[in-house]
């Protein structure tokens, strides 16, 4: 669709190219293994008089990947609901990264089992595998994926991004099978600053994506939002708090805050800002408004440097 030149993108890249960021994680961005769609994403936002991202970051997704299981126990195989991560082909909605400053990819724990993961809600209370548990020898924690990629700014210290986009909790049964995996894919980054899955960060780092998960309200089990955003190491800027980030018109769950850019206490939130919910959209185009933060690194004169 990007080569063809239908919309809706030019409004994406349009929207990107007056973002003016040094760094942007994008979300629903589908991929292939050269990244040629992520490249023509890039020319676009050049063309709109956006900056030159040299640097691009993908990782295969989730989405879409078979499994050769039934998991959404309709009796058929190779279906939607039957992938790692509902999809109609791999690759499709996945996550990326463009930014002027090199990129090194750090991690990639999508490939991560569920029922690996610690306090899993795979498990029961017993500490066996419960009822949504379908597949469990084979199913992967990330309905999309969980990835860390370091930015390299000039003369200051990397910056870890620590990105996802968690499921809808919906979908399902009294089983609430996407309800209990949507709330472990953000409970991962609590137990992965704990240590778990390699040493933690010691550096600035920032965690985001679409959580598909509000601190109050909505369908999602909230709780596990509210411990990540509690979480003494890192920020919650006071301007994202309250903000809706979607709308999901009726018989959706309305306005809800479900998008988030956490930033370690290591940064200085300077600035923020969620885009507008009220403006008019191209059809195809997301329902999610973007978020951006400006941010210095470091707490002192001589070492803080200003990014977007």
């Amino acid at each position: 669709m990007i080569l063809s030149g239908d919309d809706p993108v030019p409004e994406v890249a349009q929207t990107i190219a007056e973002t003016r960021a040094d760094v942007i994680g994008l979300t629903s961005v589908d991929y292939d293994h050269d990244l040629i769609t992520l490249g023509a994403l890039r020319d676009a936002v050049r063309g709109a008089g956006g900056w030159d991202y040299q640097y691009l970051a993908a990782v295969r997704p989730n989405t879409g990947l078979a499994t050769d299981l039934d998991l959404d126990g309709d009796g058929r195989l190779g279906g939607r609901g039957d992938a790692q991560g509902f999809g109609d082909f791999a690759g499709q909605g996945g996550m990326a990264v463009l930014s002027r400053w090199p990129l090194v990819l750090r991690a990639d724990h999508s490939q991560r089992l569920w029922r690996d993961i610690p306090d899993s809600l795979l498990i029961d209370a017993a500490g066996v595998v419960g009822e949504a548990a379908v597949g469990a020898d084979v199913q992967r924690l990330s309905y999309v994926s969980h990835w860390e990629v370091s930015v390299h700014p000039p003369d200051r210290p990397p910056i870890l991004l620590m990105l996802y986009h968690a499921s809808p909790p919906v979908f399902d049964g009294p089983e609430d099978r996407n309800g209990r995996r949507n709330h472990d894919e953000t409970m991962f980054w609590l137990h992965r600053l704990d240590g778990a899955f390699g040493p933690p960060p010691t550096g600035p780092f920032i965690i985001m994506g679409a959580a598909n998960l509000s601190p109050a309200g909505g369908d999602g089990r909230s709780q596990a939002m509210r411990s990540l955003l509690d979480d003494p190491r890192i920020h919650d800027p006071p301007e994202f708090i309250g903000r809706s980030t979607v709308h999901w018109p009726a018989p959706g769950p309305g306005r809800l805050r479900v998008d988030y850019l956490l930033p370690s206490r290591h940064f200085t939130p300077l600035a923020t800002m969620v885009g507008n919910l009220e403006t008019e959209r191209a059809e195809g185009a997301s329902r999610h408004v973007p978020l951006w933060m400006d941010i210095a690194i470091g707490h002192t004169p001589e070492a803080t440097a200003t990014l977007r």
